[in-house]
């Protein structure tokens, strides 16, 4: 009996599951973020290896499957690679965006699609026939929009011109004044331009505008509008690309709320018909996990085993 692991590598944090081919859960360990872009590939895997010593599992392992932040591009996914396989903790390994683990987490369904909605936003698919979908999803640099870190910008923007005039007064204002201590938004404004405060802290302000658009604010709700379209638009972009009609859609990330809240319920009520929503329930440190145990061979029912158990954690 051999092992598996599977790792998922967020922005934030990251976690490991080890598990022999059975399915039986050996460790689990949650560590800091991994987002390449952010720390660098040998970073990256300097913090897996950390995480694995505290695993204290017996490697190499058989099957291995790291799904990252940051494995946008090839060339990512090559550097991620270069990093990782010399360490030699698994005879084979799968180096791919950290989307797919909340796909595989997610749905067993053939055709599927797979949407994060979190600090950024991004979507992946895969077809019965073996067709994926995938995309850079960089950021506005590729078209992109949602996450809440540009809605945040965003927020900034309108929230100073609810301030001062040039735009709708709007609950807005008084959430950035709030939650950075500022005794107006420009001078939050000012503290970003010059990097006082770092843009990415401007992500904590999402939870608030979902709140006060669904307290019926115009200028929150135009913008969480804003953004259930952008995902709409993304699930179609991966249904064209697939050449399905049909197809589990996996809504996940920390914006969609584990399927509650305004955002969820306005993407759901938006998607074509044969696009049936699942909230994406479970820890995609599993979805990693249980690609390991396919790539390995796994039965069904080793496959079943390992969800059970890592619920159970």
């Amino acid at each position: 009996m051999g092992l598996i692991l599977g790792v998922d590598g967020g922005g934030s944090k990251t976690a490991l599951a080890v598990a022999t081919t059975d399915g039986e859960l050996v460790a689990t360990v949650r560590g800091p973020g991994t987002n390449s872009h952010a720390i660098g590939a040998d970073a990256v895997a300097d913090v897996i290896g950390a995480m694995l010593a505290e695993a204290g599992a017996t490697l190499p392992v058989d099957q291995a499957v790291y799904f990252l932040c940051g494995a946008d591009i090839p060339a990512d996914i090559d550097q991620l690679n270069a990093a990782i396989r010399p360490r030699g903790w698994s005879r084979k390994l799968t180096v791919e965006n950290d989307t797919f683990a909340v796909l595989r987490a997610g749905t067993d369904a053939p055709n599927a699609i797979a949407v994060i909605c979190g600090t950024g936003i991004n979507v992946v698919g895969r077809g019965a026939g073996g067709r994926i979908a995938r995309y850079p999803a960089l950021g506005w640099e590729t078209g992109d929009w949602g996450g809440a870190e540009m809605l945040g910008r965003e927020v900034l923007r309108l929230a100073a011109r609810g301030e001062d005039g040039r735009g709708d007064p709007t609950v807005l204002s008084e959430i950035v004044r709030t939650h950075f201590g500022a005794a107006k938004v420009e001078d939050v404004g000012a503290d970003v331009h010059y990097k006082r405060l770092p843009m990415s802290r401007l992500a904590e302000l999402a939870p608030a505008v979902i709140d006060a658009a669904d307290d019926g604010d115009a200028v929150a709700w135009s913008l969480v509008d804003l953004l259930a379209t952008e995902i709409v638009l993304i699930t179609l972009r991966a249904l064209n690309d697939l050449g399905v009609k049909e197809a589990d859609v996996v809504l996940g990330g920390g914006m969609l709320h584990g399927g509650e809240g305004l955002l969820y319920r306005l993407v759901t009520e938006r998607l074509p018909l044969g696009a049936r929503p699942v909230p994406a329930l479970d820890e995609p440190v599993l979805g990693a996990a249980l690609a390991a145990l396919d790539a390995a061979g796994a039965s069904e029912g080793a496959k079943a085993r390992l969800r059970e158990e890592l619920r159970a954690r």
